[in-house]
């Protein structure tokens, strides 16, 4: 039956739970990775207590040796990498390969906070006072609230914790329910790197005992930020609860990102990222191509060869050596086949559609279709900007595509849907790189790239509906997990009044030279 999971409160196991729920495997759905105990409203709030106790003598603890534990997490992440990938693709599906990937961007983003530990640096700003000086420092927020989605259950998980716990910070986090076994292994990596009880705790729960818990742990004054990946309606609902309590949380929602293929693009290579960035981790990525946007003189050369990529892709068991797997949990597969029937009478759809099996196969298919949530991967030709599944994000493996004229046109289609996460163009034009890269809506631009990658040092987040303008990773994350603190010590052993007492230079402003 798998493991038992329980939320973790103050390093302790907390035994009761509202309800007990299975996570299985979606590529096997006969496999039960872990049975998982999810907690209601009041055990967020006792974590959130303990992460509040916690937190003063975390905060004292000199940066560098947050650092040192931050550098013992990756140096376990890097023992555990292949255990910890295998139970990403047990869990969710993943292929093995980005699997991997994923582990490895938890070990990046520590080799790049070690450093920070010695790099929290403020400023030292010149008076205008004599005998007085003036300072800046990076404080700790406090306490804080991560709710994440289980499509990158460790990684994007790391791009919070690892920032916030290295800035003396506290966190309670609030993992996917259907990711709850490789979840409970990162906090056990966490644990045993020397990071104290309480000062990292976790608590599984559905969307409605969270919402309520931090609901009331903001009413308490027990958060103090509040990070959260997730839907754009959900975001919507933490931006609105913490606004209420002149919070500003840091939201990566969903997106519709778009790749524009321009005239002089190279088309075999804008074929490759469109077939990785639509139909990658089956298009259940935040940064998932939505619509291909490509010039109307090279549109049917583009369709063709795209069309046979996504037919000779490699899909199936996870565990194999494919480009994608199954849908994440039924849930998601639920929601994928309502965004099916957005596809309309004046579309062109280019390969089958549903959920693959016997009676709907899908050729070179890698294992037994029959086991798990797999489904077709879906090319939806003719596709116009006032279409449902043109301006709406659909999480799965499915493609739109529609042509332009100009690449002002191009521009303004990737930014109608209103979200502004990722983008791309291809092209061997810089003036078009360029005026694209200026033109879009989106927090981030690839060119002659995919819509889908990020990097541990470079900012990563959206506009829009995609996000409100927080960033992660890199410096700039330290930017969410910490407040900027002014000091000005005056020495001048009298009160000195700025602006008032300030000396004035005279000068001869009406000198002319001959």
């Amino acid at each position: 039956m798998g493991v038992e999971v329980l939320s973790v409160v103050g390093g302790e196991r907390v035994t009761e739970s509202v309800r007990r729920t299975e996570s299985t495997n979606p590529a096997r759905l006969s496999d039960v990775v872990g049975t998982v105990g999810s907690a209601g409203p009041e055990v967020f709030v006792r974590a959130a207590e303990a992460a509040r106790a916690a937190q003063g003598a975390w905060a004292a603890t000199p940066a560098p040796q947050r650092g040192q534990v931050i550098a013992n997490v990756g140096r376990l992440m890097t023992a555990n990498k292949e255990r910890l990938a295998q139970l990403v693709t047990r869990e969710i599906g993943k292929p093995i390969a980005e699997a991997r990937g994923e582990v490895q961007e938890i070990i990046d983003t520590c080799d790049f906070f070690i450093g920070e530990g010695r790099r929290l640096y403020g400023q030292t700003v010149p008076s205008e006072m004599p005998d007085k000086q003036l300072f800046t420092f990076r404080r700790p927020i406090g306490t804080v609230a991560v709710i994440t989605a289980g499509n990158f259950p460790v990684a994007v998980p790391s791009w919070y914790i690892v920032p916030a716990l290295l800035c003396g910070n506290t966190v309670v986090w609030k993992p996917a329910e259907y990711s709850a076994v490789m979840s409970d292994a990162f906090y056990e990596l966490f644990a045993h790197a020397g990071v104290p009880a309480g000062v990292f705790n976790v608590v599984y729960a559905d969307g409605p005992d969270t919402f309520a818990g931090l609901e009331q742990s903001l009413q308490a004054g027990l958060i103090d930020k509040v990070g959260f990946t997730g839907s754009s309606a959900v975001g919507t609902q933490i931006g609105e609860l913490c606004g209420r309590h002149l919070q500003t949380p840091c939201l990566e929602l969903g997106g519709k990102n778009p790749m524009v293929i321009s005239a002089s693009a190279d088309l075999d290579l804008a074929v490759e990222g469109a077939l990785f960035s639509g139909f990658g981790t089956a298009g259940q990525r935040c940064t998932s191509l939505g619509t291909v946007i490509v010039h109307e003189s090279i549109h049917d050369a583009f369709v063709e060869r795209f069309a046979a990529a996504v037919a000779g892709a490699a899909m199936g068991d996870p565990t194999q050596d494919v480009l994608f797997g199954p849908l994440l949990d039924e849930k998601f597969a639920a929601g994928f086949e309502k965004s099916l029937g957005w596809i309309a009478a004046h579309h062109k759809v280019i390969g089958a559609t549903g959920r693959v099996g016997a009676d709907n196969p899908r050729a070179g298919f890698v294992g037994d279709p029959a086991d798990g949530l797999f489904y077709h991967p879906v090319i939806v030709d003719g596709v116009r900007s006032d279409d449902e599944i043109f301006l709406n994000e659909t999480f799965g493996p499915v493609v739109g595509i529609t042509t332009y004229t100009t690449l002002d046109e191009a521009i303004a289609l990737g930014n109608k849907p209103g979200y502004g996460l990722s983008s791309s163009i291809y092209t061997t034009d810089p003036n078009e790189a360029f005026r694209f890269a200026q033109g879009i809506s989106a927090g981030m631009v690839s060119v002659n790239n995919s819509t889908s990658g990020a990097e541990a040092h470079l900012p990563f987040g959206g506009n829009g509906k995609s996000g409100n303008g927080s960033r992660q990773s890199g410096i700039w994350v330290l930017d969410q997990f910490t407040r900027w603190q002014s000091m000005n010590w005056d020495y001048s052993g009298k009160l000195q009044k700025a602006q008032m007492d300030t000396e004035t230079v005279q000068a001869d402003l009406d000198f002319l030279l001959p």
